[in-house]
């Protein structure tokens, strides 16, 4: 089982991340101003992105007890995760996933110029 202060943890841990409320006070975590992870209440669970709807059917699939949807998440590459069943490392696993979806693009150093 993973806690929303393990959450928290490894969330802010990760570069340009902040945290916020959201959805009616729910716990998310965001880079820059794009939301990659989300605490929701009804049904309680993680809400994590995928790269893919491919990687999101294939999630469900074979990993029931992990994974689960709503309608309000049909034609979304987005998860919900069962906190109560999701081992601490996976957890680290999806939550990086999820941010390096949405992760600020590295800046480009300006080429030097040659004299």
């Amino acid at each position: 089982m993973i806690t929303e202060a393990q959450i928290r943890k490894i969330a802010l841990a990760l570069p340009e991340v902040t945290e916020r409320a959201s959805y009616g006070g729910a716990p998310s975590w965001r880079t820059t101003k794009k939301m990659f992870l989300w605490i929701r209440d009804k049904p309680k669970a993680l809400v994590v992105w995928v790269d893919s709807l491919d990687a999101k059917e294939i999630l469900l699939e074979h990993e029931p007890e992990i994974f689960f949807t709503i309608p309000h998440y049909d034609g979304y590459p987005m998860l919900l995760v069962n906190m109560a069943n999701v081992s601490l490392a996976r957890a680290r696993e999806l939550i990086a996933d999820s941010y390096r979806l949405h992760a600020p693009k590295p800046k480009k150093k300006a080429a030097k110029k040659k004299r």
